[in-house]
């Protein structure tokens, strides 16, 4: 198991043992486990998040593609992507959702707020300033 399926795998169980909530550096962050399939190897895959909630609609929430500010996307980003569908699972409950990409000027502006929020993405994206510009996606309940 690599580093980072490991930390995932802590990040699922510490969530499913507390309803939806974990410590640490997530400690207060609204979390989603999203489950997806792997689009080359076709594996069912959770991968835990933090997300930003739509101010209007409670049917809608934002996840970030930051990758700590790797310079490359994560993979589940391209399975998502691919796929338009997946499940999120957020505090005890989980439900199918569609993917779309956000651009221009709303994906902007939902990253800037959740960079407000939460400093570490204001330093992800600095990290990638010229080489990638970190996907927003929209996964909305069905």
């Amino acid at each position: 198991m690599s580093e980072a399926q490991d930390w995932n795998s802590k990040i699922i169980a510490e969530f499913r043992d507390n309803e939806g909530r974990v410590g640490g550096p997530f400690e207060g962050a609204p979390m989603v486990l999203v489950h997806h399939r792997g689009r080359r190897t076709d594996r069912q895959l959770v991968s835990p998040m933090m997300y930003l909630a739509d101010e209007n609609d409670p049917k809608l929430m934002y996840v970030f593609a930051s990758k700590a500010g790797a310079p490359t996307n994560p993979d589940w980003y391209y399975n998502l992507i691919s796929a338009g569908t997946a499940e999120a699972e957020v505090g005890t409950e989980t439900f199918p959702v569609t993917v779309t990409e956000v651009t221009g000027d709303e994906r902007d502006r939902l990253y800037a707020e959740q960079a407000r929020r939460y400093p570490g993405f204001a330093e992800y994206e600095e990290k990638t300033k010229g080489i990638r510009t970190i996907p927003v996606l929209a996964l909305r309940r069905n």
